[in-house]
């Protein structure tokens, strides 16, 4: 895993912007603290950072592949875990390898079948690679968006990177925000391709976007698609199981030391479970690590979208599959550090909000790392298996995104200023977008009712929410230099369940009834039991009155990202009872108080029209 960035100019003569090439691959030393790398011709400069996963000594980067007409060079963050096989395929086509690296692998096989390579890779990926020899550089992100791409246009070029900050690193961008850029902020229902940042872009998962001369040009090469399900509800189960098995053992694969994120929920437990298997059968036992906070039994307050706590069932899973396991017990102190916020924000270049839990999925991560480099996490099991509470409620019904429905610990739009309020029009924009991603979801012909909704329903989780939470991922373990692998986003498994009845995704009558029957032999029957409950906040007192007196401190600071906020509610907010203060006035504390630190690290231009 590591960080990419570059420069493409046909103008320019870049030999002579090694420097800023330097600023910008120094941007992104977390994602890559093992080396760092760069490689400059007149028209294309392109940076690497590193983090050792497979053939430490051989995956060097940026890569370089000689052709009788010119050196194609690559730089490549991710992992492509059906790269042996692809490695064979190669050989047989003639081509001699010099490392053992997944990496030369993606090279070689773009000098084989160029563009259409992306068909053929499984794995989390995103890379960009120059042909000197047609002069045209070819971008490429992994079908559910897993690891994350931006760029921006210039007038003769293009500058990409894995993250913002890579990017507004050059001269040639600019950190401004427009109003777009602030609804995205402000929504939380990421539209596909928008980055926030004006003139720069994300690209879209499961696309291909090819720069030359005449210009930039994207195109889809993978998207969800209907197909009819034939499978009786055991063989669907058995399919399921089958193919579990398989991801696990191909994302088992890595030179360093490796580990399970175990939060006690099906979906965690079922893939710890998994990997238990496979390396107990190599003679290994499976590491496992869990966040919690002291005395959240005494401070719980049960939720819609978490109900019980994860201890419990985090510690039965380890008796169960036996896992070197270590509980991260994170207190208030540690959580409401400025600091900590500061590298949570600076990870995600935005001001999301989330606070507690962005700040203990930092530090997670963080001690996680002191002790392994590659993680397992559940992440998107709800979203392909239909896991959310508001899939089986009336939620799933209403003509925008479920998740945003009722009092939502998400939707902190409320501590926005009147006038800004009014200026973005934020009601229209998410109507107009969950318009724009319903109109997308594809049907099958003749499909109506309940099977026509959750296919909807799905789709809109499948291409909007799960970008939000992988994104989050990414940008919190790359922040620390540790590599998280997402299991359930195997593309194989995605489609397949995806084009799975909805009757028959339910057939227990409860959620992820599938999962659930092809890993029930694996975990105790607490966990096999127990319902969603999504990633754990923080009940303690003492966190909650920290972030009162930060958002204090700053209301009379007249800090710039004031101007965004409601004063008033703010102060509400502030003067509320630790004990009975609502999830929302908790979101609007941490959101302005994230602002605050965007505005601080970013210096962020904002535009209105």
């Amino acid at each position: 895993m590591c960080g990419i960035t570059g420069w493409i100019s046909y103008r320019r003569d870049l030999t002579g912007q090694q420097a800023s090439l330097d600023a910008m691959t120094e941007t992104m030393s977390c994602r890559g603290p093992d080396a760092q790398g760069s490689w400059v011709t007149p028209r294309a400069a392109l940076g690497h950072r590193r983090l050792a996963v497979i053939d430490l000594p051989g995956g060097a980067q940026p890569m370089e592949a000689r052709t009788d007409d010119g050196t194609v060079a690559m730089v490549y963050s991710g992992e492509a875990y059906n790269y042996r096989e692809l490695r064979e395929e190669l050989r047989r086509r003639g081509h001699r390898f010099e490392t053992d690296s997944d990496t030369e692998v993606v090279l070689r096989g773009y000098l084989q079948w160029g563009e259409e390579l992306a068909g053929k890779l499984n794995g989390m990926y995103a890379f960009a690679i120059w042909d000197p020899r047609t002069e045209k550089l070819v971008m490429i992100r992994d079908r559910m968006g897993i690891k994350p791409f931006y760029f921006y246009e210039t007038d003769d070029g293009v500058l990409f990177g894995s993250e913002p900050k890579a990017i507004l690193a050059n001269p040639l961008a600019t950190a401004e925000v427009g109003p777009d850029g602030l609804r995205e902020i402000f929504s939380f229902a990421k539209t596909p391709g928008v980055a926030v940042w004006e003139g720069m872009r994300e690209l879209k998962p499961g696309h291909v976007a090819v720069l030359d001369r005449s210009g930039l040009r994207e195109h889809a090469y993978w998207q969800l698609e209907v197909s009819e399900h034939t499978d009786s509800q055991q063989e669907t189960v058995a399919h399921v199981r089958e193919l579990l098995e398989d991801i696990i053992a191909r994302q088992l694969v890595a030179d360093v030391p490796r580990c399970s994120l175990l939060s006690g929920g099906l979906d965690s437990s079922a893939m710890t479970a998994l990997a238990a298997k496979q390396l107990g059968e190599q003679g290994e036992t499976v590491r496992s690590f869990a966040v919690d906070f002291p005395d959240q039994a005494e401070n719980f307050r049960a939720m819609d979208i978490s109900p019980t706590q994860d201890t419990p069932f985090v510690h039965a899973v380890k008796e169960h599959v036996r896992c070197d396991h270590k509980d991260i017990i994170l207190d208030g102190a540690a959580l409401s550090d400025p600091a900590v916020r500061r590298a949570a924000v600076g990870a995600r270049d935005v001001p999301v909000g989330l606070g507690d839990r962005d700040n203990s999925l930092y530090l997670l991560f963080k001690a996680v790392r002191e002790q392994s480099t590659v993680a397992l996490s559940g992440e998107s099991a709800d979203e392909v298996f239909g896991g959310y509470p508001w899939f089986h409620d009336e939620r799933r019904e209403a003509e925008t995104f479920p998740w945003l429905v009722g009092a939502s610990p998400m939707d902190s739009t409320g501590v926005l200023a009147e006038d800004v309020a009014r200026r973005l029009e934020l009601g229209s924009y998410l109507q107009d977008s969950y318009a724009s991603a319903v109109a997308l979801t594809p049907l099958k012909e003749g499909e109506q009712g309940l099977e026509k909704r959750m296919r909807q329903v799905s789709y809109l989780h499948l291409t909007r929410m799960v970008q939000s939470l992988l994104d989050r991922k990414d940008r919190m373990s790359m922040a620390v230099g540790l590599e998280v692998r997402v299991p359930f986003c195997d593309h194989r498994l995605v489609q397949y369940v995806f084009n799975t009845p909805w009757s028959l995704k339910t057939f227990d009558g409860r959620e992820k009834s599938i999962l659930r029957e092809a890993t029930r032999d694996l975990l105790p029957e607490s966990v096999v039991q127990r319902k969603k409950s999504g990633y754990p906040g923080s009940f303690d007192p003492r966190y909650v009155a920290a972030i009162q007196s930060q958002a204090s401190e700053l209301l009379s600071s007249g800090h710039a990202a004031l101007e965004l906020c409601n004063a008033g509610v703010l102060r509400e907010a502030v003067a509320a009872d630790g004990a009975t203060i609502t999830a929302q006035q908790r979101g609007h504390l941490e959101r302005a108080l994230d602002l605050a630190v965007w505005f601080d690290q970013h210096s962020p231009v904002i535009k209105f029209n």
